[in-house]
């Protein structure tokens, strides 16, 4: 049985993390990641595969990604609360209703 790394037990499913450079040369810019998991494939010693979602600045699922990353590089962001989110529909407010037309015959 192989010892699973310390920053492994310490990623779960949710985790929204910061991925520089210092994670992976690929990462010039850096990312916004939403974990789903820490893949079960094999890699070089010190290495993970991460699947997950590249965020927006808005905090928006924009791509589903796999990546290949040092978990000595990856910054893990406390969680903020969820922007509520937009329909398309407008909901207009209520009007009180009106009573209904009565008819009243003259007779």
């Amino acid at each position: 049985m192989v010892p699973v790394p310390p920053a492994v037990v310490q990623l779960k499913a949710g985790d929204l993390l910061h991925v520089t450079r210092a994670a992976s040369v690929q990462f010039v810019t850096p990312i916004m990641f939403r974990l789903i998991r820490v893949l079960d494939r094999p890699t070089f010693d010190g290495w993970l595969w991460l699947d997950g979602y590249q965020l927006n600045d808005k905090g928006d699922a924009v791509a589903r990604r796999k990546l290949f990353v040092q978990p000595a590089g990856l910054r893990k962001l406390s969680p903020s609360a969820p922007a509520p989110r937009r329909t398309g529909r407008q909901v207009s407010p209520r009007v009180p209703a009106q009573p209904p037309l009565v008819r009243r015959d003259r007779g």
